[in-house]
């Protein structure tokens, strides 16, 4: 018995090259829904629900700027393709991930340095609420696209959650501050 490859959308696009923000929007959604670019015009997605209403999207945004979005299911011929397939879809999570907890150590260096400087504000402290709620929505959008489990994604499930315990951290030292006046 063979195992069975992931099936996968291929998109094949043609939008005109002006005006270039109908080209660049849907650049923009083919890289929010994380699909790999195969060559000019070209990019594959797998082919699970998730990626759907992006899919979607995308098609809206090419007919916005008079081009047309075909999309073609495919496996690929030979194990090897679809792997491939696999492997650039996973580099292109792994990126994402990359950058994710890059992120989150700048949110921890910014609450080391609020502690250092004891800036125990409200302000400083919803900002620093928004910036984790960035994280928490960002890390939301990435583990809804990583479908294959790309190795980061542990690690940057545990990023988030020191963030999380890092800003209750900065909470606890906002409201003492204020409470001792």
């Amino acid at each position: 018995m063979t195992e069975q490859r992931a099936a996968w959308l291929v998109l094949v696009l043609r939008v005109p090259a002006e005006p270039s923000r109908h080209r660049v929007a849907v650049w923009r959604e083919l890289r929010k829904i994380g699909a790999v670019p195969l060559g000019q015009g070209t990019w594959a997605a797998p082919n699970v629900p998730a990626f759907a209403a992006g899919i979607a999207r995308v098609g809206e945004l090419a007919a916005r700027g008079e081009g047309r979005l075909v999309v073609l299911q495919a496996t690929g011929r030979a194990d090897q393709d679809a792997a491939w397939l696999e492997a650039e879809f996973t580099a292109l999570r792994q990126d994402e991930w990359t950058e994710f907890t890059a992120d989150c150590r700048k949110f921890d260096a910014e609450i080391d340095k609020e502690f250092a400087l004891q800036k125990f504000t409200m302000a400083e402290l919803e900002e620093e609420e928004q910036t984790l709620d960035r994280l928490r929505r960002w890390h939301r959008d990435l583990a809804a696209r990583d479908v294959f489990g790309a190795s980061l994604a542990v690690e940057a499930q545990q990023r988030l959650k020191e963030c999380g315990e890092r800003l209750a951290e900065f909470t606890d030292a906002v409201f003492e501050a204020l409470h001792q006046f």
